[in-house]
């Protein structure tokens, strides 16, 4: 027994444990949920990949593949990180949410089943993809045709009405406070993560914001909202580890951020990360009129949430294959601070004409 096994079973004893090293138990437990067949041989269980928040294995039978999914009250990356283990419930259940949507559903996973007992759910293959991770590199650039399907999802999203919910969405408060965390805290701790390790003079260059008084007051004024309620669904983490490249299409994964939130913080955190993933502007500005602003949209939240998402990104704990050098992340650092403290220099014009206005 794996000390991670020992540590589940003291804390959910009467919970089914994943692991591809007990693939008898796993096949037993597959057929009493009735999601193989009791006839159906299970050929090869896999990791398809190193899982961030959660336990991932694909399972192959004879008849299918599907992708089974457990959470625990731990980072699975980061086993020494806690987080909540209900995070499991809101991911299934924006997919069963999604799924009754004709524009939404062919961007995500159809759902197979789900175990509440024992956080655990079983989703569609994608088969062989790959996320947009590769667009952080000087030589990779996302295409015109993939960013306006990833701008019409998150529009597509932003537009459901969430008060025809069968059942309220789950508030997802812990998770919150926890991403919130590395979101607007970790990054201004004057004696955190030595950021040298990541880049010669990067710690340095971070003293010029983990001192800025004025900037942190504004980025805790950020947080404040990102805490509190909203009136749309939002997927929580839209950034292109979040998005798949498959022979299916484009799809849209990894939703245990989602909460009924502000629209203002899915486009924000997108928009981030095509500036830091060096996009070139008239792409960013030709993607997003493929996204329909909600009622009473926030350009100031849209803009401080943008310059947050970049400074956490280069000065927190959660890094990125950024191919920047020094000189890049300090412009792009200053451009992200005036964002946060100075909206106007990244905001929506009238009538629906976008403006971005980032470093050249």
């Amino acid at each position: 027994m794996t000390e991670k096994q020992k540590r589940f079973g003291e804390l959910y004893p009467d919970a089914f444990f994943l692991s591809k090293e007990e693939p008898e138990q796993l096949a037993d437990f597959l057929r009493t949920s009735k999601w193989i067949a009791t006839d159906e041989q299970v050929l090869l269980i896999e990791k398809p990949g190193e899982g961030n928040m959660n336990y991932v294995l694909r399972v192959r039978t004879d008849r299918q593949s599907f992708i089974v999914k457990q959470s625990r009250p731990w980072v699975e990356k980061y086993p020494q990180i806690d987080a909540p283990i209900e995070r499991i419930m809101v991911e299934a259940q924006f997919y069963d949410t999604l799924s009754e949507d004709p524009a939404l559903k062919a961007f995500i996973p159809f759902l197979k089943g789900f175990k509440a007992h024992d956080y655990l759910m079983a989703v569609e293959d994608l088969g062989d993809a790959s996320d947009f991770t590769t667009i952080y590199q000087k030589n990779e650039e996302i295409k015109s045709a993939e960013l306006a399907e990833l701008m019409q999802f998150i529009s597509a999203l932003h537009r459901i009405d969430v008060r025809e919910f069968r059942e309220p969405f789950p508030a997802n408060q812990e998770l919150k406070e926890l991403n919130a965390e590395h979101i607007f805290e970790y990054p201004y701790l004057v004696n955190g993560f030595d950021l040298d390790t990541i880049q010669e003079g990067l710690q340095a260059l971070s003293m010029l914001y983990k001192r800025n008084e004025v900037l942190k007051e504004k980025i805790k004024a950020l947080c404040e909202v990102y805490l509190g309620n909203g009136d749309v669904l939002i997927h929580g983490d839209y950034y292109p580890g979040s998005w798949l490249r498959t022979a299916k299409g484009t799809k849209v994964i990894d939703p245990e951020f989602a909460y009924v939130g502000n629209a203002e913080l899915d486009l924000a955190v997108m928009v981030a990360h095509l500036i830091m993933a060096q996009t070139d502007n008239s792409l960013i500005l030709e993607g997003l009129q493929n996204y329909a602003l909600p009622a009473h949209f926030n350009h100031s939240l849209f803009a401080g949430f943008c310059g947050a998402e970049i400074l956490r990104r280069i000065i927190g704990l959660a890094q990125l294959p950024l191919d920047l050098s020094l000189a890049d992340k300090a412009e792009l650092l200053r451009w992200a601070a005036n964002s946060v403290m100075e909206p106007a220099i990244n905001k929506y014009l009238q009538k629906n004409k976008t403006k971005i206005l980032k470093p050249d």
